[in-house]
């Protein structure tokens, strides 16, 4: 057998043990949820459909939960309500798996052509990594629309559309009108000076929201002088699920949390976020921008689920990316990479579930808010990456290729960015 045929079959008995390794673990770990958030939204939909009810008064029965996203989310879940109840989970589950798929795919092929490992093989061990990963399995157990807006904003900093400086600001601003939390995309943006395309992200939610108006002024009227302050249809603020900034200050003192203490974090976290966002626009790395605008999201959102924390992926695959940009055999190199797997592995363990009916004393402090901690770390110390130069060429002054400007370099030939050889600093 040639060399290239045993390496390919033993690469595929590899990705086969890994796969049933995955499954078996997940027989064990993973909770069943039942698709209970996307029971809220067919529920509520059928409701609001079918039996002439208001969608933001619907509960589910015995639950405290109801439609709590934008009536332009509505309007792009409305075709659920038509669908039959295997058939809604059916393209709940598919939607996830692609767009996750996708996404990985993008992230990670540039690093394992730059390494030299086979796409595939690349792609496939990511994959079944990425099932075993706590927020994506719980992003698919639950129903959940993650990975969906998370390839919405992708689509956008990674300019993955034809002419993509041109449609710049149209995934974030969809992402914005179905759900509030991505605007802080919007925020990025800005702070990156990426005038047009906040402009046009802006415009974009703007337009969506009113076209959901226009649709259901009833509804619209409900969430935005109601629904949308009515903090109680999410949940319990110092529930161990919620690993935000404003978790860990409601689990010191759940009867009266902080606000003032959750400010002052989340002022310091989003100066911090600001400082480094501005860095690796200036280093020309979107790709390390989407992922520290998606820590900081899930830092400063008052509720982030531990199926909200699939923002966090981007920045353990630019950890792997990283490592493997740094000397072989180098301190860097380890420390990289066990960092990448220490984050992984805390991520995929269900570990703040430990302390989930007593999370006093310092272990609690410590071990309840561990994906907090691992969110604050990405946002401080993901490295930056430069765009290597072409052997040959001369280094120009740093500079970022602006979202809302043409790309000059289609007319050179050079690579997407997202492809591009880079060095980290």
């Amino acid at each position: 057998m040639a060399q290239g045929a045993r390496r390919t079959a033993a690469q595929v008995v590899g990705v086969v043990a890994l796969a049933v390794a995955v499954t078996a673990f997940l027989s064990v770990a993973a909770v069943r949820h039942g698709f209970f958030d996307l029971k809220v939204y067919y529920g509520a939909l059928t409701w609001w459909v079918h039996d002439g009810g208001e969608i933001y008064d619907f509960l589910k029965p015995g639950t405290q939960y109801g439609f709590t996203y934008p009536p332009f989310a509505a309007l792009v879940m409305l075709p659920m309500a038509y669908l039959p109840w295997l058939a809604a989970i059916t393209v709940s589950v598919t939607a996830s798996v692609l767009t996750s798929a996708v996404l990985i795919f993008w992230l990670l092929d540039p690093v394992a052509r730059r390494a030299g490992w086979t796409r595939w093989f690349a792609l496939a061990v990511a994959l079944c990594l990425a099932a075993a990963y706590e927020p994506m399995r719980e992003t698919v157990n639950f129903g959940q629309v993650n990975t969906l807006l998370l390839f919405l904003v992708a689509v956008d900093l990674l300019r993955l559309l034809p002419g993509g400086s041109r449609w710049a600001g149209v995934g974030i601003g969809l992402a914005t009108a179905i759900k509030l939390t991505p605007g802080i995309f919007i925020v990025y943006l800005l702070v990156t000076r990426r005038w047009r395309a906040a402009v046009t992200a802006m415009v974009t939610a703007t337009v969506a929201t009113l076209v959901a108006a226009a649709l259901f002024p009833d509804a619209s009227r409900e969430f935005w002088t109601e629904a949308l302050w009515n903090t109680g249809r999410v949940g319990e603020l110092a529930f161990v699920s919620n690993q935000s900034l404003r978790g860990v200050v409601a689990r010191l003192d759940p009867e009266q949390p902080s606000t003032l203490a959750w400010l002052v974090l989340v002022a310091a976290t989003v100066a911090l976020w600001a400082w480094r966002s501005r860095a690796a626009a200036a280093a020309g790395d979107e790709a390390t921008g989407l992922a520290l605008t998606g820590a900081v999201m899930c830092l400063v959102s008052p509720v982030t689920w531990v199926h909200h924390l699939v923002w966090l992926l981007p920045g353990l695959i630019l950890l792997v990316d990283s490592g493997m940009a740094a000397p072989a055999r180098s301190r860097r190199r380890r420390l990289l990479l066990v960092a990448a797997t220490v984050g992984y592995a805390f991520l995929t363990s269900r570990i703040v579930w430990a302390w989930e009916k007593d999370f006093t004393g310092v272990d609690g402090f410590l071990g309840a808010n561990t994906y907090v901690w691992i969110s604050l770390a990405l946002l401080a110390f993901l490295p930056i990456r430069r765009p290597a130069a072409p052997a040959g060429s001369v280094v120009e002054p740093a500079g970022v290729p602006q979202l809302d400007e043409p790309d000059r370099r289609a007319a050179t030939g050079e690579r997407h960015p997202v492809g591009r050889s880079l060095t980290v600093r």
